[in-house]
């Protein structure tokens, strides 16, 4: 019987912690033993999605206001692995942004498409006081 990881980080809203959230996500990446697929891949999206999701929730969300925190969710189990940020911004609409053509001169908007590319489900909602943007990765 496997049981479910949990870890569930606030960080200060300062990008310095970027580095440090991803490997905590690639750490529970190499931990999945019932993972069947090419873990070190897997480690590096888990990697790049947590460090794209986090600088947007920094920068956009929290418009680098120092008095804001980021807190990041990450829960795995034998079938799926899920990611939460959370940011006290305003909001905006992920479907619309993630459609857009970033061009490879575009100082931003690749960080989203490549969520989507890389995650199987990805949701922003409202949770409370917060706005949530959630990734799914199905891990069968």
């Amino acid at each position: 019987m496997s049981r479910e990881v949990k870890v569930d980080i606030t960080v200060p809203n300062q990008t310095k912690y970027l580095g440090m959230i991803g490997r905590i996500g690639e750490s529970i990446a190499y931990s999945l033993k019932s993972f069947q697929g090419n873990r070190r891949e897997l480690a590096y999206h888990i990697n790049l999605v947590l460090t794209e999701a986090l600088a947007n929730a920094i920068s956009h969300a929290n418009e680098f206001d120092p008095d804001k925190d980021v807190r990041v969710l990450i829960s795995a189990s034998d079938q799926e692995l899920k990611i939460k940020v959370f940011d006290q911004g305003l909001g905006f609409d992920i479907e619309t942004l993630s459609k857009l053509k970033a061009k490879a001169s575009d100082e931003g908007g690749r960080g989203v498409q490549l969520i989507f590319k890389l995650m199987d489900k990805v949701r922003y909602l409202r949770e409370g006081d917060c706005n949530v943007l959630e990734m799914l990765k199905y891990l069968h």
